[in-house]
């Protein structure tokens, strides 16, 4: 720790935002990062504790105290290094990550927690920058072949890991581009697809072969996979969403929020939209559900020029503080409000949808009520509508945004007839990761169900060491 007294010294400070008037004419990222010598004195703040709790909330276990010394050494070359040594996608999770490492981060116990997300961010593009990310080709190749099914973040992670190693390793992806949900389900204005190119670019150098429009059990067979290849590794996300299944579910105009998040991303990216337009521009726009996915959907429908955007959420409304003697270290349930609600939107809590209400086969409105969660003997969450309570919101497009319930089950899943875990997940421990058919490994969300990014990073890594044990009876892929 170079700087012992640093967090004494220099207050937090946090990278800012442009201009919501600004911002909102057009689909590019609006971060405005930190100036170089302020990092400094940010990264001068990491006390080096005793016991990092970061390290304990972060799942990548990234090495936080070391590369924010090494930051205020000014060495950011160094700070690369030991960023990546447990992170393949810094770039990415500087962007995306809710940053679980800064609400365990010791100096959040007074509310002013280590600026951790904008310093790996910075180092991360610095390095990119200078010319400091390059290919890192194996040294010999171990005559293995291995396929990869999906290529998010966990697909993508592991693919890299298992190329290093040296194994020739071949990405299918249904989609006509590589990225998974980075690519089709994060808005360009959180994450702006260079990103993902740069690191599709290093991943090709490094012998990583990508098959976009490869749709596994659909139009490439199975058997060609299980046949053709020493291990296969699924990782196709958790992408069969929750519906609501409420009178009025058929009409037109409800659409759930990846469908609509999607088509934005084709058409930010140039390319061709599947199936119906669906657009926020002049109407009044409806997000059920209050997680990252529906404060994206604000997003957009801002962007599209929508009349007016509501949230609605059936859980109660979070407390503006946490009682951090009792979470802290744990992440903390409290009220959070995101870059994209800050830029327009009404949010409701405690709000359970009755029906839809349409006139000539579409939808023009909602008939809510207001709920009310209690515990039982038995200690359960109990939900229970309040008496005259009910209300209807006008609407001309909602989007449903409550989440997913488990990896699609048509084609691969079905064709081999893999064992599933009580929440439809594939099953697989985190042990070995290892399928319920010799051979087939299993990470990311269609393990480990919906998650965040830096998980399913987690995840391919780890499963990309199981399965370099398992073709070659030994491993040196860190864990």
């Amino acid at each position: 720790m170079g700087k012992p007294t640093g967090f004494l010294e220099f207050p937090r400070r946090d990278r800012s935002y442009a201009p919501v008037e600004d911002r909102l004419k057009h689909y590019q990222e609006f971060v405005r990062p930190l100036p170089e010598d302020e990092l400094r004195r940010q990264g001068a703040r990491c006390m080096d504790c005793g016991t990092p709790f970061c390290h304990h909330a972060c799942p990548v276990n990234n090495v936080i105290p070391d590369w924010n010394d090494h930051i205020f050494r000014n060495d950011p070359k160094a700070a690369l290094a030991v960023l990546h040594r447990t992170n393949n996608f810094p770039d990415v999770t500087g962007r995306i990550c809710p940053a679980p490492c800064e609400a365990a981060c010791t100096l959040n116990l007074v509310e002013e927690p280590v600026t951790i997300k904008t310093i790996e961010h910075s180092i991360a593009e610095r390095g990119w920058d200078e010319g400091w990310v390059e290919p890192v080709v194996a040294t010999h190749r171990s005559g293995k072949r291995v396929a990869v099914v999906g290529s998010g973040p966990a697909g993508l992670a592991c693919a890299q890991q298992l190329a290093r190693a040296g194994h020739d390793v071949a990405v299918f992806e249904k989609s006509s581009r590589i990225g998974g949900l980075l690519r089709y389900g994060i808005p360009d204005f959180k994450l702006e697809k260079h990103v993902i190119d740069r690191r599709i670019a290093q991943m090709r150098a490094e012998g990583v072969e990508f098959h976009p429009n490869s749709h596994v059990g659909v139009t490439v067979p199975v058997d060609r996979l299980m046949k053709g290849y020493d291990a296969v590794v699924l990782a196709m996300g958790s992408e069969a969403p929750r519906d609501l299944p409420v009178p009025g579910r058929e009409l037109k105009g409800i659409h759930f929020a990846m469908e609509f998040l999607t088509q934005q991303n084709r058409r930010v990216g140039g390319e061709k939209v599947l199936g119906e337009d669906i657009l926020a521009t002049g109407k009044h726009v409806l997000v059920i559900g209050g997680g990252d996915t529906g404060s994206d959907c604000i997003g957009t429908s801002n962007r599209q020029g929508a009349k007016s955007v509501t949230q609605i959420e059936i859980l109660p409304m979070p407390p503006e503080h946490e009682d951090k003697l009792m979470t802290w270290p744990e992440w903390p349930m409290k009220m959070r409000t995101s870059s994209s609600q800050e830029e327009g939107t009404k949010r409701d809590w405690s709000v359970s949808t009755k029906s839809f209400i349409g006139k000539d086969g579409h939808v023009t409105g909602l008939t809510s009520v207001r709920v009310d969660w209690r515990t039982s003997n038995e200690g359960r969450p109990v939900l229970e509508e309040l008496p005259d309570s009910t209300f209807d919101i006008k609407v001309d497009l909602v989007l449903l945004a409550m989440g997913f319930v488990h990896p699609v089950k048509k084609g691969v899943v079905e064709t081999l007839g893999l064992a599933l875990d009580p929440r439809g997940n594939l099953k697989a421990n985190t042990d070995d990761y290892r399928g319920s058919v010799d051979k087939l490994f299993c990470c990311g969300d269609a393990r480990r169900g919906q998650s965040l990014v830096v998980w399913a990073i987690r995840e391919g890594r780890q499963c990309a060491r199981s399965v370099d044990e398992y073709l070659m009876g030994r491993t040196d892929l860190p864990r």
